[in-house]
C-alpha cells in the first residue's frame, strides 16, 4: 500500500510543520523527494535529514509566487530525475485581521502565496505529466476554506480557492491520467498550536468528535495515499482530515 518507489515528488513549504512531515513520509514511501522553500539553509537541513535516513531527497529554493521561478524549478527537477510524478502544493501563510482592518497588501500576499503559488506549480508540472500520461497533484487546503473564519478572510478565500482550482484541474487533466485532489486539515499540532494555552486547546478539542488535535502525520498519510496507485480512481475531491470537526 502507498508504495511510491521510482516516483519523483515535489513538496512546497517543506521547511517545517506539515510540509516537512509530508516530505519525510513521501520519501519514506520510496519517492525521490524535492523539498522546496524560500529559505536555503533550513530546507537543506530537511533534505539532509531525509538523506541521512537512507532515502533520496534534494533541496531547492523557489519563490512560488513567481511563475518563471516555478518553471525553472520544474526544469531542474526533470533534468535531475527525468520526470515529475507528484506535486504537493503545501506552502501557505497567514496574515490575520478583521476585514475592515485588513490591508490590501495582506490580502494580496496571502492570495499570492496560498492560491497563485499552487496555480503556478500546477501549470509548471502539467506539460510533463501530460507527456507521461500520469501524475498526482495534491493541494493542501484547510477546513477554514469550507467554513470560513472570522479574522481570516484572506486565508479562507485562498483555501476555498484551492478547492475550486483542484476541481478545475481534475476536469482538465483526467483524460491524461492525472488526478488532482485536495486535503483540508483541521486543527493540527504545530509550533503555532503548541503556543496556545491549555484552556484554548481544551476548547478546540471540544469541537472535535475524535477528541484530540491532529498530528502532521495524519495529513502526510492522506497525501501518501492520494499520491499512490491505489488512489488512481479518485480525482476532484476534497478530503477533510479533521477528526470529524466539520462533518
Amino acid at each position: 500500500m502507498n508504495n511510491l518507489e521510482n516516483k519523483v515528488a515535489i513538496v512546497t513549504g517543506a521547511s517545517r510543520g506539515i510540509g516537512k512531515v509530508i516530505a519525510q513520509n513521501i520519501a519514506k514511501a520510496g519517492a525521490k523527494t524535492v523539498c522546496v522553500s524560500r529559505s536555503e539553509n533550513v530546507i537543506q537541513n530537511v533534505s539532509d535529514e531525509i538523506n541521512g535516513k537512507g532515502y533520496i531527497s534534494i533541496a531547492l529554493t523557489c519563490d512560488i509566487t513567481n511563475s518563471e521561478n516555478f518553471q525553472e524549478l520544474v526544469k531542474t527537477v526533470v533534468d535531475r530525475f527525468g520526470s515529475i510524478d507528484i506535486l504537493v502544493n503545501n506552502a501557505g501563510i497567514t496574515k490575520d485581521n478583521l476585514i475592515m482592518r485588513m490591508s490590501d497588501e495582506d490580502w494580496s500576499t496571502v492570495l499570492d502565496t496560498n492560491l497563485k503559488g499552487a496555480f503556478n506549480g500546477t501549470k509548471a508540472v502539467t506539460r510533463h505529466m501530460m507527456k507521461q500520461h500520469s501524475g498526482r497533484i495534491i493541494n493542501i487546503s484547510s477546513v477554514v476554506g469550507l467554513t470560513g473564519n472570522a479574522g481570516q478572510a484572506n486565508y479562507a478565500a485562498s483555501k476555498a480557492g484551492l478547492i475550486g482550482l483542484t476541481k478545475a484541474t481534475a476536469k482538465e487533466l483526467a483524460s491524461r491520467g492525472i488526478t488532482a485532489n485536495c486535503i483540508a486539515p483541521g486543527y493540527i499540532e504545530t509550533d503555532m498550536t503548541n503556543q496556545l494555552s491549555d484552556k484554548i486547546k481544551d476548547a478546540l478539542i471540544e469541537q472535535i468528535p475524535i477528541g484530540r488535535i491532529g498530528q502532521a502525520e495524519d495529513i502526510a498519510h492522506a497525501v501518501c495515499f492520494l499520491a499512490s496507485d491505489e488512489a488512481g480512481y479518485i480525482t476532484g475531491q476534497t478530503i477533510t482530515v479533521d477528526g470529524g470537526m466539520v462533518m
